[in-house]
């Protein structure tokens, strides 16, 4: 089974998680490849897929975007999983109470699913550093504030056990997708 891990990602966070699922998935005996979501031109040669995003202000990144909206006729007739990069911290409930992984949901996640019906979707912890350069208007509005930015918590908060944990799902899901494949083939 050909299975691409597609990413599109500003600092390298999502690519780090991306590059991440990729290990797990050879580990577990599939051939993967793992490219950049801007450099994806033809998907009809996988079988599979799991792309990521990072997600600045509830957004997933046009690049992402894009790859799945331009190939939702291929996308929608294979095993498809998705990933979002972007809460930073530790704790999972924020100060008003709410679940920050979900508070963080893009907003194109459901419209995604309905056009592709995607197996699973995660939302993953993100990085942040201060000193990086920013990208985008909305890291260049919080870099013009320094309350803002400092506000901001720093450090590398992907939790990697968590994202080994789904990554080693989607390969027993794919396992168990070969087997009912073979066993209806040789029907």
């Amino acid at each position: 089974m050909h299975v691409l891990v597609a990413y599109a990602s500003r600092h390298g966070a999502t690519q780090g998680i991306a590059e991440r699922i990729a290990v797990a998935l050879r580990g577990a005996g599939l051939d993967v490849e793992v490219r950049r979501a801007s450099s994806v031109k033809n998907l009809a040669e996988y079988d599979a897929f799991v792309i990521g995003s990072a997600a600045y202000m509830f957004h997933w990144l046009k690049d992402g975007l894009q790859l799945v909206r331009r190939n939702r006729a291929i996308l929608a007739g294979k095993p498809v999983w998705l990933f979002s990069s972007g809460p930073l911290g530790t704790e999972a409930i924020d100060a008003k109470g709410r679940d920050q992984k979900v508070a963080a949901m893009p907003k194109e996640i459901a419209e995604l699913n309905e056009a592709i019906k995607i197996r699973d979707h995660r939302v993953f912890f993100g990085a942040y550093e201060r000193d990086r350069k920013p990208i985008g208007i909305a890291e260049r509005f919080v870099a013009l504030m320094p309350a803002a930015r400092e506000s901001l918590p720093e450090g590398d908060f992907r939790d990697w056990p968590e994202i080994d944990a789904w990554a080693a799902w989607i390969a027993r899901d794919l396992e168990l997708a070969v087997r009912e494949s073979a066993s209806a083939n040789a029907s």
